[in-house]
């Protein structure tokens, strides 16, 4: 099955990242143009470069609007208006309940005010191409707790109301919403956790997945394909779990240190 994007213009936001560059990649291989955007210059242009004209990046903050401004207007005169969006900027800011009011504050601007603020600015500009899709990087961490987030989990459950809002909102202009909500994916915080070792990755966060081990990021890229494309024509303010199972095991999600102390004792 193929999810055919010829002729459409993106904007992706965190191009930069693991994930992000992994989701300007599979758009392109969809056919689309797209500018990524990103606080890594350095990264972000080299990795554009290597598209052959098909990607333009963007040095962008994301929390300043006339930034933002200038994202909308670079998408506009380099591919002829936006089609796409893609919100997967994110800071991992959290220290949980001992975060400051300023980090709460920054955290909540990068990972969802920003994205709330560039899809009003490129509603225009999709509506006059007849409509677009906008997708929204969501969480599980928004819909379960975790030892590990706080502050990001809040901004997560967040977008997913945010998501259905705009949906509603913007489904008169032919615009569809959607969010896709990841667990453990092999991405820039987990390769660092981990010291860049996959198979150590798979191992840990395995156990909390039923199938058994972490997405790898094309994984997570193709649902936002498939949710830009005109195979989701009929779905708006949804979120789709690309978790592996993870919010469908829950409580059963115990390590297997805990599960052989309970047979010990059993015994």
């Amino acid at each position: 099955m193929s999810f055919d994007l010829d002729g459409k213009a993106a904007i992706v936001t965190g191009g930069a990242t693991l994930i992000g560059d992994t989701v300007v990649a599979e758009l392109v291989r969809a056919g689309a143009k797209v500018v990524s955007a990103d606080i890594n210059r350095e990264e972000g242009q080299r990795r554009a470069d290597e598209y052959g004209g098909r990607v333009v990046f963007s040095a962008t903050d994301v929390t300043e609007d006339p930034q933002l401004e200038d994202l909308v207007q670079l998408c506009v005169d380099s591919f002829g208006g936006i089609d796409i969006l893609v919100n997967a900027a994110a800071t991992y800011l959290d220290d949980g309940l001992e975060t400051s009011r300023a980090n709460w504050l920054a955290a909540l601007d990068v990972n969802l005010v920003s994205g709330a603020i560039l899809t009003a600015k490129v509603a225009p500009h999709m509506e006059r191409r007849g409509g677009g899709s906008i997708i929204n990087f969501a969480s599980t961490s928004g819909k379960r707790a975790t030892h590990f987030t706080f502050v990001y989990a809040a901004s997560k459950a967040a977008i997913l109301g945010v998501t259905r809002g705009e949906a509603v909102q913007l489904a008169d202009r032919g615009i569809r919403v959607n969010s896709v909500s990841p667990a453990w994916v092999w991405s820039n915080p987990v390769a660092n956790m981990s010291g860049g070792d996959r198979a150590l990755a798979d191992e840990v966060g395995g156990e909390l997945h039923i199938l058994g081990r972490i997405a790898d990021p094309e994984e997570v890229a193709r649902v936002v394909v498939f949710l830009a494309s005109d195979w989701a024509s009929f779905i708006t303010g949804e979120d789709i779990a690309v978790d592996g199972g993870y919010t469908a095991l829950g409580p059963g999600a115990m390590d297997r240190s805990h599960r052989d102390r309970l047979q010990a004792h059993d015994d």
